[in-house]
């Protein structure tokens, strides 16, 4: 009897053991994953503001053993990183403008337009995006030459803009196509034009999806290099991206100044990202049509 009642209270304990191990399992699989995560930019932090000689120590200390900020100004005495810095965000803010206004236009298009060939467009942007860009850098650079618009932030933008607008475009067609046909159909019956009904309509009830294509656009800029080094030959149109790849010395790696200046190239999209975040998750859809 005593067999069977133990037996039976090893049998109600199990199913509620099962889940708790499991749980702890998939905190500690977080756990290790954030921590993967996080580490290269706690590296990079701990290697920005402690001297060479301890970052480049074997085996190297995983705390900081001396806190200095002479790189930052070593960093801004001998390199140009303001200018880089504002060419990207001149770029980047150029490109963005501009792939968010077409980002507008062609999502309307494939989401609320019915006309002939709509459906090979869209599968047509997506293939676009399985090319690399090394395939038209040259007929490209030939254009842009032709044109004699080298060394050009401006053209430079546009080139951005347009690798970054058909994942833009998809992006925001999922945001026009949770709009309510009532809506549309309203508006259409008070008397709006197409263009009416998209910029009275569809852009205010679709705020957050221009958010994230704007940030989107933003970041594919700014993080571009291909195009860049290669379009822009003076030094005074240099990115940062571009422009970190000279930081580059004889004799002696200076470690504390990379780190110092992939902290301030890194620094400034996040900043950008953390003041738009409360724009993306805010729901302003919600409303769209009365019950």
């Amino acid at each position: 009897m005593a067999q069977i009642t133990t037996s039976t209270r090893t049998l109600y304990r199990r199913p509620k053991l099962v889940p708790t191990l499991r749980k702890i399992a998939l905190y500690i699989l977080v756990a290790g994953v954030s921590a993967l995560t996080i580490f290269p930019i706690y590296w990079m932090l701990v290697s920005t503001f402690q001297p060479s000689k301890f970052t480049l120590h074997y085996p190297p200390p995983l705390f900081p053993q001396e806190i200095t900020f002479n790189q930052f100004a070593e960093l801004f005495a001998n390199h140009p990183i303001a200018l880089w810095i504002r060419n990207s965000f001149l770029i980047a803010t150029m490109s963005m403008l501009l792939c968010t206004s077409l980002t507008v236009l062609g999502a309307y298009a494939l989401s609320s337009l019915r006309w002939k060939g709509r459906s090979m467009f869209g599968l047509f942007l997506l293939v676009t995006q399985m090319l690399p860009e090394i395939l038209i850098v040259i007929p490209l650079y030939v254009i842009y030459r032709r044109l004699n618009v080298l060394d050009n932030l401006p053209a430079l933008s546009v080139v951005d803009a347009a690798f970054a607008l058909p994942v833009c475009i998809w992006i925001l067609k999922g945001v026009f196509d949770t709009v309510p046909t009532e809506v549309l159909d309203a508006a259409v019956v008070d008397g709006c034009t197409e263009i009416g009904v998209l910029w009275r309509i569809v852009l205010p009830v679709s705020a957050p999806g221009l958010v994230a294509v704007a940030v989107v656009s933003f970041f594919s800029a700014w993080n571009e290099f291909l195009f860049a080094v290669i379009m822009l030959s003076s030094a005074k149109f240099q990115p940062a991206s571009v422009g970190l790849t000279t930081l580059k010395a004889t004799g002696f790696t200076p470690v504390e100044q990379y780190m110092a200046a992939g902290l301030i190239f890194s620094i400034l999209p996040v900043l950008f990202y953390l003041i738009m975040q409360r724009y993306i998750v805010t729901g302003l859809t919600a409303g769209a049509v009365k019950g």
